[in-house]
């Protein structure tokens, strides 16, 4: 019983860990909705991101055939879960990289941009829910032996990041340098599933020290800036 407990508590942990960078990345999307449509965005993304989860842990042995090579190239034997990191990495790169450039555009004689369409930002989360989820699904195998338990601890990720995302979109929202970072973390993640597929692997560990380390700095100039005269 004991073992189960700290199995769920590790794995909650280190679900909600490996979701911020999902939860950065739904903020982000959603903000480009009209506000009456934003929170339910980030309720269907972060639901989709669970069911995505829940449906790969059923599918173990599904997982398992990933890690089988399908082809090489340059010497590197490429697997399914090579290519989904691959794919998935280039468009967060892609992504975040339009998203700076238009935050820096300046937009043509002060016309505002169309609300982008609710059906095209729900298809873009999940798009990236599933590279997001099979890194943290892989993660959970590896960690905990009964499915019922890596489930739970979805399950209880997301809940907990259901009441983070609110509060946190908020403050990307209200600071343009905080979602300007926030964007560069995603350029950064895009970079690591890349290398990660190639066979480059980044450890998380030194990938979150320095989001960490950057929020923190930040967050130092924000106060600066608030105290600042005029």
């Amino acid at each position: 019983m004991f073992e189960i407990v700290t199995a769920l508590v590790t794995l909650t942990f280190l679900e909600i860990i490996l979701g911020v960078d999902n939860i950065i990345f739904i903020s982000i999307l959603s903000s480009k909705l009209p506000k009456d449509q934003q929170k339910r965005a980030r309720r269907l993304g972060l639901i989709g991101a669970m069911g995505t989860r829940i449906l790969l842990l059923l599918s173990i042995s599904w997982l398992a055939s990933l890690t089988a090579t399908l082809f090489a190239v340059a010497g590197q034997e490429i697997s399914g879960r090579d290519l989904i990191l691959i794919l998935g990495g280039l468009f967060l790169l892609a992504k975040a990289t339009y998203e700076i450039h238009e935050k820096m555009e300046v937009p043509d004689h002060g016309v505002p941009r169309a609300a982008a369409s609710f059906n095209s930002v729900i298809f873009q989360v999940m798009l990236l829910d599933i590279v997001f989820s099979l890194d943290s699904v892989i993660t959970a195998i590896g960690m905990a032996d009964d499915v019922r338990v890596m489930m739970a601890a979805v399950v209880l990720a997301v809940l907990v990041m259901m009441f983070a995302a609110e509060p946190i979109s908020h403050f990307v929202e209200a600071h343009p340098t905080i979602k300007i970072l926030a964007l560069s973390f995603l350029l950064l993640i895009g970079i690591a599933l890349v290398g990660d597929g190639l066979g480059q692997h980044i450890p998380k560990g030194y990938i979150y020290f320095a989001m960490g380390f950057s929020v923190l700095v930040e967050m130092i100039n924000i106060r600066v800036r608030k105290k600042l005269p005029g």
